[in-house]
């Protein structure tokens, strides 16, 4: 048999591998995070967040075509198209692998004999199967995003340039770069991650072209390769949307024609040049020129994929981020502008003061009725205490605290260039990107969050002593980590072939493992340095960093060349090639995949569609349902758009209410949900105008009606406005005290509040606005609260922050994952602490006959995300629990008691879990349920008793750690005391008591006034 028979076989084979690794273990229905976006999107061709990725919506509408029609399908066959993609990556890793193995080992003319056959195929198998099994990798692997089809892109590329060196001598092999040039314009329809490749292929060029390497040539080399870099990313993918938008201004303005006709001018004159171009070139026999031309042509055919954005933005989709429908608004969207600038080479510290502001002469336009208008200079803030390299830059005071703390610095502490490098290096690259590395080729700790505590999401590899260098005691390890699905050990085997790989590599053929180098140089650090990330990221990014993973399972693979070379060296060539297959298969892809399935396998849980069902089936009909974040908002609207799941509610995603183009939609009808009472007019909220508007206390005695408020923010008379200091004038809140006046028989007529509850309602809503500026989403909910006169019901999702409720707390009640605003009296017959209200005859309902629970209970593996959820839904039951045990209900108490039992894990998911379920021991000990009350607080207990063992046990020796889990673990443990000793538990009680003062005894000298109280 052949080789490029062999190859392909083996090839395939590992495709297969992967493919039914990632079916298996893929999410069956939409994840968290930005799927629900991209799925509702790809299935309706919709506009997603900046900066879009309209070829991979294309394919992946493809893939819902296999759902034949049934909805509930769409989110698993586009799960199913993200499994496709990966394991094509995965085939052409393989034969990446195989071709440098084989350029390596079989020199020109010489045979390829069945030892070398074995050993390159070895090689490309274990690297392929390991990469397979990476934690970061498999996790994107099985879930509808991006990072999937865009690790498939640049396995391509990097594969297709190594098929061009191979043939680079033979007449037209140039076409491979022409082919590498259209993939990488189609890549940029998915992410750019694939433009950091262009390094790594410009020196497969050059020593290819070159016979001999010199130092000069390699600088020469690696310049190019960031000047083609920069040319793609700025040139073609900013500055031609860029040089067309302001031909447009030119066109429109200046010469009164219609909008895009300077587009089409520009595009007719840059095809023009192109084509002269090309022709030139033929013509005087230019063949870099050539190839340079035809390669931008390409690129720029790939980049057309972004037209999709344009077409469907004019259609007015449900979802239309940004609403790109001319060049300005375009250009904006691929800058992503929406999310700021973060300082890179030179800028202020997190305590350097704001001095001034300054303008950077760029004027922003936006498209008027017949001309494009100013909506204003682009300004930032002006900073004293600059300095180079700035890592530490945000002023936010959360991550202020962390510089402080992660650093060493006091408060007098101005960060020069030395503190920068050194956040650089301990945290950026050592925390935020070696302990992803090493989650992949060394072993994982936990799932839980990393936010540099030390005791989750760690690296470890199962080595005890060595583990115990780093994170302090391995011995009794507690359920945390022990009972978690991620506490995955590879003892450091993947990392070590990967490391003898490199090795072995160098060693043989320097150039070739140079570009490897370069490849996970770019794809790995080098993003480190451009993103500049802050701390306290609400989730881990470690997908991001998958090229440099990738490049590495290259040198895992000819680890088994190295392995067979310095091991099995004494054996003939046949055994030591098939001896070095088999071990390292089972010291990387083989254990990492025993290791890793049960924390990658989703296949059995449904909790992001099944919480996205429970927001909406919490609302009445035709609600308002205000969110905030990804996870309230991007499930709802794949369940919404997709499975037509409550089409009457209108979802208002709080994070987008400050742009024109959002307030724009929500002022049209969308599915069955009526426009909102919104009087503003577009020219008062259009960009530039009311973007924030400040506080001036005018010392007004009571509340003002809100609906003269609003008539105040929107009045165009000057008198109205007050006079800001670049000599504008704005208007402005007068007063901080709101009200809007109830019409009780309006409120009962439209079922807001019952008939029997009618002498609740309050004749009118008062409370202080709680910021002191208004921007125009604030305005834009304020004009809703003031029109909408109760006809439509208005929600909160109980996980927007508290502050998002403009102070209107004491008017919200719970009817499960909302709150509902109610005109009605608040209670203060209540001595408990501040506790959430609730509507109790909804909420029952929403729980014991609506809600879905995501197979919660039954799922082989919940991901944190997931696993909070539990903490959220415990909440509910308790709480529920609670007020009908208030209200005399004890037999529905006991109903929902049950229902609790029957949807509910046991496990526990962290300290948090402990203090959701002791809320639910108390009124299990009120219901009489003395067992099962019991049950929670002794393991209760037990679980506390672990955790802060181990606690302590780590902290001897490393230092005070997981303080905050330490005071949470004592302060309920001590609440289970005498809550179990009020309930007649003398002996649990007494357990309990022994638990704590042995606890007590060991932390002493962290709280040394720790006791009951």
């Amino acid at each position: 048999m052949n080789y490029s028979k062999v190859n392909n076989i083996v090839g395939w084979i590992c495709f297969l591998i992967a493919t039914i690794t990632y079916v298996l273990t893929l999410e069956p229905s939409a994840s968290f995070w930005d799927c629900g976006e991209f799925i509702a999107s790809a299935f309706r061709m919709q506009v997603v967040h900046q900066p879009g990725a309209p070829l991979f919506l294309m394919l992946q509408r493809f893939f819902s075509i296999f759902a034949a029609g049934d909805l509930t399908r769409i989110a698993y066959w586009m799960n199913v198209g993200s499994a496709v993609s990966s394991g094509a990556t995965i085939l052409f890793l393989f034969w990446t692998i195989t071709a440098l193995a084989k350029k390596t080992l079989v020199k020109a003319g010489e045979e390829l004999t069945t030892a070398k056959l074995i050993s390159i195929m070895g090689a490309g198998a274990v690297g392929a199967l390991a990469y397979t099994y990476s934690d970061s990798f498999w996790f994107s692997a099985v879930e509808s995003e991006v990072y999937a089809q865009s690790s498939l892109f640049t396995a391509i590329v990097f594969w297709a340039i190594l098929k061009w060196e191979a043939h680079a001598d033979e007449p037209r092999a140039d076409r491979w770069l022409l082919f590498i040039a259209y993939i990488m314009g189609l890549s940029i329809g998915i992410h750019l991650l694939n433009l950091l490749t262009i390094p790594a292929l410009a020196f497969v060029y050059y020593f290819k072209r070159t016979e001999k390497a010199t130092a000069t040539g390699v600088i020469k080399t690696l310049i190019v390769g960031i000047l083609i870099l920069a040319v793609i990313q700025y040139g073609i993918i900013q500055y031609l949307v860029s040089f067309g938008a302001y031909f447009d201004l030119f066109f429109v303005n200046t010469l009164g024609m219609g909008f895009g006709t300077g587009v089409l001018f520009f595009a007719i004159l840059l095809i023009a040049a192109l084509v002269f171009g090309i022709k030139y070139s033929i013509k005087h026999q230019k063949k870099l020129l050539n190839l340079g031309l035809i390669s931008t042509v390409l690129i720029i055919f790939g980049y057309a994929s972004f037209s999709m954005i344009i077409i469907r933005a004019k259609a007015d989709p449900n979802l239309n981020n940004s609403a790109p429908k001319d060049a300005f608004s375009f250009l904006s969207y691929l800058n992503r502008e929406q999310y700021g600038d973060r300082p890179l080479l030179f800028g202020p510290n997190y305590n350097s003061e704001r001095v001034g502001v300054t303008d950077d002469g760029k004027t922003i336009w936006r498209k008027g009725k017949d001309k494009y208008e100013v909506a204003g200079k682009k300004t930032d803030y002006e900073y004293n205490n600059n300095t180079l390299l700035p890592r530490m830059y945000s002023d936010d005071a959360r991550h202020a605290g962390f510089y402080k703390e992660w650093m060493h610095l006091d408060d007098a502490k101005n960060p020069n260039l030395v503190d920068n490098v050194g956040f650089l290096f301990s945290y950026q690259i050592g925390y935020m990107y070696m302990r992803y590395f090493m989650w992949n080729f060394a072993g994982r700790q936990n799932d839980e969050q990393g936010q540099g505590s030390g005791y989750e999401g760690e690296w470890i590899s199962g080595i005890k002593p060595i583990d115990a260098l780093r994170q302090g005691s391995q011995a009794n390890l507690p359920p945390s980590t022990v009972d978690n699905n991620a506490y995955n050990r590879f003892f450091f085997l993947p990392l070590i072939i990967g490391l003898l790989g490199a090795v072995w590599h160098f060693k043989r053929n320097q150039k070739d493992a140079g570009v490897v180098a370069l490849l996970f140089f770019f794809t790995g650090i080098a993003i480190v340095l451009y993103l500049n990330q802050k701390p306290l990221e609400p989730r881990e990014r470690d997908y991001a960093y998958v090229g440099s993973f990738y490049a590495f399972a290259i040198w895992i693979g000819l680890g088994v060349l190295a392995i067979s070379d310095w091991l099995f060296k004494k054996l003939t060539p046949t055994t030591g090639a098939i001896g070095a297959t088999v071990l390292g298969l089972l010291a990387a892809p083989v254990i990492m995949a025993e290791q890793g399935w049960d924390d990658h396998d989703r296949s059995t849980k449904l909790v992001p569609h099944d919480i996205a069902l429970d927001y909406l089936q919490s609302c009445a009909p035709n609600a308002i349902l205000f969110t905030y974040g990804d996870n309230d908002t991007y499930p709802l609207w794949y369940i919404q758009e997709v499975e037509n799941v409550r089409p009457d509610v209108r979802i208002v995603n709080l994070s987008l209410f400050d742009t024109d183009w959002y307030i724009n939609g929500l002022r049209q009808k969308q599915n069955e949900s009526a426009p909102l009472p919104i009087t503003m007019k577009p020219e008062q909220y259009v960009q530039g105008e009311r973007d924030v508007m400040p506080y001036d206390d005018y010392k007004i005695a009571g509340a003002i009606e809100l609906k003269n408020i609003v008539d105040l923010l929107l009045s165009p008379n000057d008198d109205d406005k007050v006079a800001m200091q670049d000599g504008t004038k704005s208007n402005f809140l007068p007063t901080k005290n709101l009200k809007i006046t109830i019409n009780p028989q309006e409120v009962v007529r439209t079922g807001t509040v019952p008939a029997a509850d009618a002498s609740k309602i309050v004749p009118e809503m008062d409370w202080t606005f709680n910021k002191g500026y208004v921007t125009k989403g604030t305005l834009a909910m304020f004009d809703i609260l003031a029109h909408n006169n109760w006809k439509r019901p208005i929600y909160f999702a109980s996980t927007v922050p508290s502050e998002q409720y403009i102070g209107l707390d004491k008017y919200l009640y719970s009817e499960g994952l909302a709150l509902r605003l109610l005109p009605l009296k608040p209670d203060t017959t209540t001595t408990e602490d501040k506790a959430e209200q609730l509507n109790t005859p909804a909420l029952y309902t929403n729980v014991m006959t609506k809600f879905k629970w995501g197979n919660m209970k039954t799922a082989r593996y919940l991901d944190p995300q997931s696993s909070d959820d539990t903490f959220i839904f415990t909440n509910i039951f308790s709480n529920l629990t609670g007020s009908l045990i208030k209200e005399g209900k004890l037999g529905e108490a006991k109903k929902v008691v049950d229902k609790y039992y029957d949807v509910m894990p046991q496990k526990f998911f962290g300290i948090r879990t402990v203090v959701v379920k002791f809320y639910m021991a108390e009124n299990l000990y009120k219901l009489g349920e003395t067992a099962r009350a019991n049950e929670i607080v002794t393991q209760s207990g037990d679980y506390i008793n672990k955790e802060l063992s181990h606690l302590a046990d780590v902290s001897q020796t490393k230092g005070l750690t997981g303080s905050q889990n330490i005071q949470t673990g004592l302060y309920y443990l001590d609440r289970m005391i005498r809550t179990s000793k009020a309930a007649g538990q003398e002996k649990v009680s007494n357990n309990l008591q022994k638990i704590f003062t042995g606890l007590e005894s060991r932390l002493s000298m962290f709280f040394p006034q720790q006791s009951p109280q």
